[in-house]
């Protein structure tokens, strides 16, 4: 199983961007997908967005739609969100994780290995 380890989180103003990565100890191939959630203090854990192994097939949640673009490295073994046009809702942990070979790319509950987690403070 990869560790995962998430950084480029911050404190930014409200229109700002930030790119988080996501890197993991191992190889990344394997996994067929991988995605990026998100969870604000008191609220579940929420689908940001997914890709594929070769990046041909994104998902992205209605809200970050346009906003935000996942992209994956599988050399380097990394995945990153770029995140344009903040708004303060976008505020939270934002979480990289593995998906399970079955199950909506939209739920957690189908991912195996996650993150920590690295903060998005977005401020008005």
């Amino acid at each position: 199983q990869v560790q995962l380890v998430e950084s480029g989180g911050g404190l930014v103003q409200a229109g700002g961007s930030l790119r988080l990565s996501c890197a993991a100890s191992g190889s990344i191939f394997s996994f067929n997908y991988m995605g990026w959630f998100r969870q604000a203090p008191g609220k579940e854990r929420e689908f940001v967005a997914s890709i594929s192994r070769f990046g041909s097939s994104t998902y992205y949640a209605d809200s970050v739609k346009g906003r935000f673009t996942i992209s994956r490295d599988n050399v380097k073994n990394s995945v990153f969100l770029q995140m344009n046009s903040l708004r303060t809702e976008d505020t939270a942990v934002y979480l990289c994780a593995t998906k399970m070979p079955v199950g909506p790319y939209y739920s957690a509950l189908n991912y195996d290995c996650w993150g920590q987690g690295t903060q998005v403070t977005v401020s008005s």
